[in-house]
């Protein structure tokens, strides 16, 4: 899976309530709230930002609270990956499970607001088209690129054919 995208920049410690604020969280359509995403972080990003975009954050994205709001926001948004230092660890797995790519990096911080992106979720290869200089991420398991693929846990789970298990 690869993509491009242009970057915009966001701090270390963003927290859920940063990325989709709490007084939108009586919807989960991906269209209004995307159309709110960041904007507490960012009151313009909504209108900025294009389908396909990249975030590139510092350390601890996605702390906070564990809403899926926050995922469903930044796909509604256009966002096509989310780069960091590092994420918060339910932030991770609820990306996982609502299909948003997510790449660590160390270097994540020289990459400058503007520069465009080439992806390859595959390698876990990231090209800074705009400064000419390559990253590293430790490649998605090949299973965790199928669910994002398939656009979610539960879409994935429903390809497989799998049923799940109730008690």
């Amino acid at each position: 899976m690869k993509f491009k995208g242009k970057v915009w920049k966001f701090k270390d410690d963003v927290n859920t309530d940063e990325i989709i604020p709490a007084r939108y969280l009586n919807t989960t359509d991906p269209k209004e709230l995307g159309a709110h995403c960041m904007e507490d972080a960012d009151p313009e990003f909504p209108k900025k930002v294009s389908k396909g975009d990249i975030i590139v954050a510092g350390r601890n994205f996605g702390c906070g609270s564990s809403r899926e709001h926050a995922q469903i926001s930044l796909k509604g948004a256009g966002v096509s990956c989310v780069i960091a230092e590092s994420f918060a660890r339910i932030f991770l797995r609820n990306a996982i499970n609502m299909g948003l790519p997510i790449l660590e990096i160390k270097e994540a911080g020289l990459i400058k607001e503007g520069d465009y992106l080439e992806i390859d979720l595959d390698s876990g290869r990231i090209v800074d088209l705009t400064e000419h200089k390559e990253y590293r991420s430790k490649p998605l398991p090949k299973f965790i690129q199928e669910i994002i693929r398939a656009g979610g846990l539960l879409r994935w789970v429903k390809k497989k054919g799998l049923k799940r298990r109730t008690r």
